[in-house]
């Protein structure tokens, strides 16, 4: 048998004994699962418990590593870890003002004004990322987390991270050249894969940062409206938007749908979805911020 099928099977090993802790499955059905645990091999119970490390949920993953001695050597160190991550993901949690970490997991809708948010937090906030399944809405405006903060958030968003998002806001943090390019790379990973509204307020990104993002931007199809108010860019990077250099020869065409039309709107790019596909994009300039419908 190949590692990756061991590797599959051991994920949805992990998901069963997911449903069935969670369940409070009769006593026949967990002998079941401790009878088809033991038939597996150490490689791959550390694989079903590397599965089953939730920061936000760890009581899975601990009593799953505490099911034998030779389990619980081998998971000592992860099981210490997935404590530390707990607790710091415990923190956060009361730092936002939820009530517990069951209450962010299963939470729909972030919002985080003025809550005192450290670089820390961000960071902490990116790598939970992966256990949010819920969150559709993530709004942060924390200028305490300084001009690392936003970067260490991206950084930390894996492959997947934030699956349900479909907006996201950052108003007056800063983001910067830097972060923008680690939000470009996060999204370039595959993070926030549904992610339809990106506002990035008053976040001081330049020509660079700009520049960064605007090649993943326009790869994603799911994208409909993108909001840059007040941030410093020029030409350069507006150009980065509208008129991106042109493929290389033998290249693939660009998808087609997502962000087809770039309004400037004092110092606020706003893209909007036309029906109908192309990739085409225009720019209007005006000096009053006014809503704009259609294309």
């Amino acid at each position: 048998m190949g590692e990756k099928v061991k590797k599959e099977m051991a994920k949805q090993f992990a998901k069963l004994l997911r449903v069935i802790a969670h369940a409070r499955a009769a006593p026949r059905l967990r002998a079941h699962a401790a009878m088809a645990l033991a038939a597996l091999s150490g490689d791959e119970q550390c694989v079903i418990f590397s599965q089953l490390c939730n920061p936000l949920d760890a009581g899975v993953a601990v009593a799953f590593g505490s099911t034998s001695s030779e389990l619980r050597a081998v998971t000592q160190a992860p099981r210490q870890q997935l404590r530390a991550d707990h607790e710091a993901a415990a923190a956060l949690c009361r730092k936002m003002g939820r009530g517990s970490c069951k209450a962010l997991r299963e939470a729909k809708m972030v919002c985080c004004y003025r809550k005192g948010l450290s670089a820390d937090d961000l960071a902490t906030l990116g790598a939970l990322g992966s256990v949010l399944p819920a969150v559709e809405s993530l709004s942060l405006d924390e200028p305490a987390a300084g001009p690392d903060g936003v970067q260490r958030l991206a950084e930390r968003l894996g492959a997947g991270a934030l699956p349900a998002v479909t907006f996201l806001g950052l108003s007056s943090m800063h983001v910067g050249d830097a972060g923008a390019s680690a939000l470009a790379a996060a999204l370039g990973r595959g993070a926030l894969p549904r992610l339809k509204i990106l506002m990035l307020i008053n976040a001081a990104i330049g020509n660079a940062g700009l520049v960064a993002l605007a090649p993943v931007l326009r790869r994603r199809p799911a994208l409909e409206n993108l909001h840059l108010d007040h941030n410093p860019f020029g030409d350069e990077g507006l150009a980065a938007l509208v008129a991106p250099p042109p493929p290389p020869a033998g290249a693939l065409p660009p998808p087609t749908g997502g962000l087809t039309k770039l309004k400037w709107r004092w110092r606020c790019a706003r893209w909007r979805h036309r029906a109908g596909g192309g990739t085409a994009l225009t720019a209007a300039r005006s000096r009053r911020r006014t809503s704009s419908n259609g294309p």
